[in-house]
C-alpha cells in the first residue's frame, strides 16, 4: 500500500517532534524528569504521563470508538508519580508506539473519512493535524523545561544561538 503524501508529511512531522523529546529525556536525570518550577506547573515526568494517555487514548480503535476512551482517568496523568527514567522511557515510547502504528494502517481514502474524538466528529486528517499541534506544544514544553534545568550544559536541538551563518553556509555549499 503506498502511504498517500499527507500521512507521509504528517508522519515525518510526529517525528521530528519525538526526537526532540526523546533527545530532551535523553539529557535529563531522574531529578529533573520530575522537576517543577511551581507546584501547578508540569514536570517533565507530567507531561510524558499525559502525551501517553492521549495517544493511546486518541489512537485506539479509532473507527469505532471515540477518541476519549472510557478507561483513560486523564487527571491521572497529572498526577505526581515516581516512575523511574526507565518507567518513563517506556511509557512514552507506548504512547508512540499506538499511533505510529494507527498511522501505518491509514489509507488515502481512510483521511477524509470522520473519527470521534470527546464526542466531536472530525476528519481523519483534521484529527491528525490537531494531535500534531498538541503533541508539538508538549513537547516544545519539554525542551523549554529540559533548557531551563541544564542551562550552560543544555546542547542545543536545533541551529544553536549565534551558528545560523555557518549552518547555511554549510546548507547551501558557500564558504
Amino acid at each position: 500500500m503506498e502511504t498517500p503524501p499527507f500521512l507521509e508529511s504528517a508522519r515525518f512531522e510526529f517525528e521530528r517532534y519525538k526526537t526532540l523529546g526523546d533527545q530532551t529525556l535523553k539529557a535529563l536525570t531522574q531529578e529533573q524528569l520530575h522537576w517543577r518550577p511551581h507546584t501547578t506547573d508540569n514536570s517533565v515526568a507530567l507531561l510524558v504521563q499525559h502525551m501517553a494517555g492521549n495517544m493511546k487514548s486518541r489512537w485506539t480503535n479509532i473507527w469505532t470508538e471515540d477518541g476519549e476512551k472510557p478507561w483513560r482517568k486523564r487527571e491521572t496523568e497529572f498526577t505526581v508519580t515516581d516512575l523511574d527514567k526507565a518507567e518513563l522511557l517506556a511509557l512514552w515510547e507506548s504512547g508512540w508506539d499506538v499511533l505510529f502504528s494507527t498511522m501505518e494502517s491509514i489509507t488515502k481514502a481512510q483521511l477524509h473519512q470522520d473519527i470521534s474524538i470527546r464526542n466531536e466528529k472530525l476528519t481523519l486528517m483534521a484529527a491528525l493535524h490537531r494531535q500534531l499541534a498538541h503533541y508539538a506544544y508538549h513537547v516544545g514544553q519539554m525542551v523549554y523545561l529540559g533548557k531551563m534545568m541544564r542551562k550552560e550544559q543544555w546542547s542545543s536541538l536545533s541551529i544553536p544561538p549565534g551558528g545560523s551563518e555557518g549552518f547555511n553556509a554549510a546548507l547551501f555549499g558557500r564558504a
